[in-house]
Parts: C-alpha cells; sequence; structure tokens
C-alpha cells in the first residue's frame, strides 16, 4: 500500500514537472501515459495534464470505454473549457443521439458499477508526454481534446482520489482515436500493464517500436489476430443500435497442457443479441468465464496437476494450493499451460503461471486466478487483468487487429521497465 501511495506521489510529480515544458513544433510519432495498479482495488490508474492552467487529473483506465470522462461537479475549474455543439462535425462522429438544449450530449459510464447518466461533451486543453519508443520526449499539447461531463455519484466504487474514467475503446471519440487525430499518426495504440502494485506500467499511443529494459523492442515480434466488432453495446445504458466499444477476439477453443477443454463452442460466438464471445477487461482483475465454461476449464487445469497440495478456497478463487506445490520457473509457478486458441491451432496465445495463478496475501496459498460468471452473463469470457499483466497487447483500430506477446517475462523484462530518462 505504502509503495503504491509513493509511487503516484512520484508519477505525479513527474508529470507537473514535464507539463511545464513547451510543446513540440513537429508532431510527435507515439505518446505514452504511465499506469499503476492499486494495492487494493487492483484498478489501474493514470494521471492526466487536463484543464488551464494544466493540472493533473487521476483516472482510472477503462480498456473498452466509450470516451474519457470527468467528474464535473466538483473541483472542475478551467478557462479553456468549451462545450460542443449538436450541430458540430465532432458531435456527428461521437456517435450522440442527444442534445441538452444545443449541447451535444453522451453517456459516461462507470462499468465496476454498472452506472450511467447523460453529460455533456466537451472539450478542454490537454498535454501529454511523447516518446520515442524508448524515452520519453518533450510534452505535446491539444487546445481541444475531447471528453464527457460525468457527475460526482458516478465515481463510486473507484480508486481514491479518482476523477473519472479513461476510455479507449472502439469508438471515434476514444482517448486513442482522438490522440491518432490530433497528431496524425496511426490509429494504434498498445497496453502493457504492470503486475506489480510497487512499479508503472504504461500505455502507448501510436505504432511501435515499444522498447523497454534491457533494449528489448517488444513491439517485435507479435502474433496477430482479428479484432471482432459486437453490434450490441456491453456498456451500462446505451441507446438502441450502438455498437459495443469493447474489444473482442475469436477464441475458437481452450488447451491446457495440449489437451483441449470440452467447451460448448456456441458459447465462444457472439449471437443476435450481442450475447457470448471472448473480450478483454480492465475493469475486471480477473478473467471471468460463463459457468459451464468455467467448469470445464477448471476440471481440465486440475486433471493436469499434480502433486499439488490442495487447500481452502480463498474469495473469489475456488481451486488454491500450497505455494511449495510448484516449482519457480522464469514464467511463474510451474503449472499447466493454457492456450487460448484463435483462427487456427496454430495460433493462440499461451498463458503461464505468472498470468494464471493468484499468489495470496500473507498466506503461503497459490490460487487459480479465473472466476465464474455465472450462466448467463453478457460476456462467455472475459479476459481480465491478472491475464493482461506482463503482455504486450497492440490494438490497432484501423486494421481491426490485435498484436499480442504472451509473457514478457520470457523475454527477460517487464512492462515496469520502460526508460523513463528524458530526451530533450
Amino acid at each position: 500500500m505504502a509503495s503504491t501511495s509513493h509511487l503516484s506521489l512520484l508519477l505525479l510529480s513527474l508529470l507537473l514537472l514535464t507539463t511545464t515544458a513547451p510543446a513540440t513544433a513537429k508532431s510527435p510519432r507515439a505518446l505514452f501515459l504511465l499506469v499503476l495498479k492499486d494495492y487494493d482495488t487492483l484498478q489501474y490508474t493514470a494521471f492526466v495534464a487536463q484543464r488551464t492552467p494544466l493540472v493533473a487529473v487521476k483516472l482510472t483506465i477503462d480498456l473498452g470505454g466509450r470516451s474519457m470522462w470527468v467528474d464535473c461537479d466538483q473541483g472542475f475549474n478551467s478557462s479553456s473549457d468549451r462545450k460542443v455543439g449538436c450541430s458540430t462535425p465532432l458531435c456527428q462522429i461521437s456517435g450522440s443521439r442527444a442534445c441538452s438544449g444545443n449541447t451535444c450530449s453522451l453517456t459516461p459510464d462507470n462499468r465496476f458499477t454498472r452506472t450511467a447518466t447523460s453529460g455533456d461533451l466537451v472539450t478542454d486543453a490537454y498535454a501529454i508526454q511523447s516518446t520515442d519508443g524508448s524515452n520519453p520526449r518533450r510534452v505535446v499539447s491539444i487546445r481541444r481534446f475531447p471528453f464527457t461531463c460525468g457527475t460526482t455519484s458516478l465515481l463510486q466504487g473507484l480508486d481514491d482520489g479518482v476523477q473519472g474514467m479513461a476510455g479507449l475503446g472502439i469508438t471515434n471519440i476514444s482517448m486513442p482515436a482522438q490522440f491518432a487525430s490530433a497528431f496524425r499518426f496511426p490509429k494504434i495504440f498498445a497496453v502493457c500493464l504492470s503486475s506489480s502494485t510497487g512499479s508503472h506500467g504504461i500505455i502507448f499511443f501510436g505504432d511501435g517500436p515499444y522498447v523497454l529494459k534491457p533494449n528489448v523492442d517488444v513491439s517485435k515480434p507479435l502474433t496477430y489476430t482479428p479484432l471482432i466488432i459486437n453490434p450490441v453495446s456491453t456498456a451500462s445504458a446505451f441507446p438502441l443500435g450502438e455498437a459495443s466499444a469493447d474489444y473482442f477476439i475469436g477464441v475458437t477453443s481452450v488447451r491446457i497442457n495440449n489437451k483441449i477443454v470440452p467447451l460448448n463452442k456456441t458459447l465462444l460466438s457472439i449471437d443476435e443479441a450481442g450475447r457470448g464471445g471472448t473480450r478483454f477487461s480492465t475493469v475486471n482483475p480477473y478473467t471471468v468465464m460463463e459457468t459451464s465454461i468455467y467448469k470445464a476449464f477448471t476440471r481440465t487445469f486440475v486433471e493436469q496437476l499434480s502433486g499439488a497440495t490442495r487447500v481452502a478456497s480463498v474469495a473469489p478463487f475456488e481451486f488454491c494450493y500450497k505455494s511449495n506445490s510448484f516449482a519457480a520457473t522464469q514464467l511463474g509457478p510451474r503449472v499447466p499451460r493454457i492456450d487460448l486458441v484463435l483462427q487456427s491451432t496454430s495460433v493462440f496465445w499461451s498463458i503461464f503461471g505468472a498470468n494464471s495463478m493468484v499468489a495470496m496475501r500473507h498466506q503461503d496459498v497459490l490460487c487459480l486466478g479465473f472466476v465464474d460468471g455465472g450462466v448467463d452473463p453478457i460476456s462467455s469470457i472475459v479476459i481480465g487483468g491478472h491475464q493482461i499483466d506482463d503482455n504486450l497487447l497492440q490494438f490497432d483500430l484501423a486494421r481491426l487487429r490485435l498484436g499480442f506477446s504472451s509473457s514478457l517475462l520470457s523475454r527477460k523484462t517487464t512492462c515496469s521497465d520502460f526508460n523513463l530518462t528524458i530526451i530533450d
């Protein structure tokens, strides 16, 4: 807890110091945000620099969020904020279906509590640090960066000090889309989240290279799979006909130690009502599976274990074991490898012990970090934060494809290993 708070203060200081630097005259090739994982809530948060004068605003990351939203009820003070008119091009591309007076209106959404409100679409000054892929470079600014005004009530359930959420989803108004538009770089971003609450992860906006210490370009090589558009929104509240802003991939089967898990494969596809399929989430700390998938998955995983001493369940997990049952490896505890098989049997994302097992605090216990999501969830598999940690996920919105690395531990680096030495 103390280490997380200390790191938050260090990153906040870095942000406030660097935002005093002049913006570059030349458009950057890429940008970045540093991301922290909270010790208690397991939420991923970042500080952004917004308003006039610039202030640091703490946001919770929502990978599938439709836009950035900020609490405008309390403490919002800026001389440069402007409401977006209903007849403007920005309102049209935002997908707004409503206006309040002559102001474009959207739906800020807290998906931790599944609550949403109506809010004005607003623009304001925004500053962010650029990068050459290896180091931080100069700060650049956007005069009119769009966000949605939320209410103080929407902050319920979010991390201490959070003032809104950073939406990274598949929309024209999301942060990746707006950065690409403002600086005219490819509509690509990459997420690399740290497994540690005592060190930062990073989100890159723009194409690679993404270089982590010791001089490892984790943008190469990547395995690619198509991103799938769910035609029905998975937001807490949405207008009829709105597509989902979440990132879905086409998992066709699951293997554990090369053994196929016997699943009802119809659940792996998205039906006409938008239910089913596999998506990513930074809202869920662990992967959540529909009940029949979860039961088949855990049964197969347990069958592949040998000599592990099972202990009492530790919420929210069902299958827990003595830590000393497993040998330590570079990729975490030696447990059965999990493969999410994609468009062919030769294209799969492998999950090793560091991402499949969770160490329980103050106990010599490891638990299988997957959760039963019930019999009728919106999505059949939701790949959560623990399974994403220390993996690079590159989202190419123009080509609708995902590039993924599997565990960076195999390359002797982690998502906290970006070099923060600033180069002018």
